[in-house]
């Protein structure tokens, strides 16, 4: 029996084992279930497809209130956007700390809202109310939801060796906007004002909404992306290894291939964390048909998100290869994410 890791998602070894074999009633309408490195669930209801995610409501206060809402409907309409479809429907529920104040839940609400309505996202219901004992970050949960046609939506089942990988913006671009935000001093002191205020710019691209939907516009299935995932905890090494096996396929990257935004490679130096195993919302991993990855890498630039072909899908008997200076190695799913120590480490200092 597996043990719960010390901090942070569960095993795959815990999921299957605790989770997987206990989903309620069956039902045929069903079309992906909870899956270990899937990130939305999808249903058929007539002749639509209906996507859902749910992730907890994120806040850190030191990001500041607007930011830290900002970021917080992000990571729900990332995840549910790697379904190929627009989010339509937002459920939330917030269970605030007693220190907050009203006008605190007023920047972050409005921020929410006007988030939601850029994006043409409905609020349809919720909760919301101060309790003891909840805290920041996780102030509650939310479940964002996609409606559209049953030949619209992507999932792993759709991939295929031979697909393209494309990654967008590359790699921790999270971890960076965190430590650019919340530690600028740190940052300044060692690499200037100019850098620090730089750096500071990352945040605002820790989302893959735009990603996800501009690469769909070239087509999806046998006519573009055939999957998506968003590189989270464990960044893009653990994203990689999680869309290949939720695919039941063996994967094929260069390393060097993989864009790397400015300032993210003396940042990572810095609080000495490996970039390619640390966490990267806003970073999109795509699989697509080989004949139209570069369209959709010139789509994404023409969007001004910098993207590139690092790799492809390949038979499960092939394994998972990284190749790195010109040499073979095994792809390794990282585990354990280095930024959170760094994180705790680095505020201690």
């Amino acid at each position: 029996m597996t043990e719960l890791p010390d901090i942070g998602k569960i095993s795959q070894d815990v999921f299957n084992e605790l989770i997987y074999p206990r989903l309620g009633a069956k039902s045929n309408k069903v079309i992906v279930g909870p899956y270990h490195g899937i990130d939305v669930g999808i249903v058929e209801i007539g002749n639509r497809a209906v996507a859902m995610t749910t992730d907890p409501v994120f806040i850190v206060p030191e990001y500041g209130w607007e930011r830290s809402a900002w970021f917080a409907i992000h990571i729900l309409l990332s995840d549910a956007v790697t379904s190929g479809l627009a989010p339509s429907y937002l459920s939330i529920d917030l269970n605030l700390p007693l220190e907050m104040t009203r006008q605190q839940l007023e920047i972050v609400w409005e921020t929410i809202h006007k988030e939601c309505e850029r994006l043409g996202v409905s609020i349809v219901c919720g909760h919301t109310g101060r309790y003891e004992n909840c805290h920041y970050p996780m102030v509650g949960g939310a479940t964002v939801i996609c409606v559209g046609g049953k030949d619209e939506y992507v999932t792993p089942a759709f991939a295929r060796a031979g697909d393209k990988i494309i990654i967008t913006k590359g790699p921790a671009i999270e971890a960076v906007g965190i430590f650019a935000t919340s530690l600028p001093e740190r940052i300044r002191e060692t690499l200037g004002e100019e850098f620090a205020k730089k750096a500071e710019d990352i945040f605002w691209k820790m989302s893959v909404v735009e990603d996800a939907l501009t690469a769909v516009t070239v087509g999806v299935r046998d006519e573009g992306v055939s999957a998506m995932h968003d590189a989270t905890e464990c960044g893009i090494w653990g994203g990689l290894y999680e869309l290949a096996q939720s695919s039941n396929l063996g994967v094929r990257v260069e390393k060097e291939q993989i864009v790397v935004e400015d300032c993210i490679p003396e940042i990572c130096e810095l609080f000495n964390i490996d970039p390619y195993s640390s966490i990267s919302e806003g970073t999109l991993i795509i699989s697509a048909r080989a004949h139209k990855a570069d369209e959709i890498v010139k789509v994404l630039s023409e969007k001004g998100i910098p993207a590139s072909i690092v790799g492809e899908l390949t038979h499960p008997e092939e394994g998972m290869v990284l190749i790195e200076g010109g040499e073979e190695k095994k792809l390794e799913h990282p585990e354990v994410d280095p930024f959170w120590p760094a994180f705790f480490k680095a505020l201690e200092r």
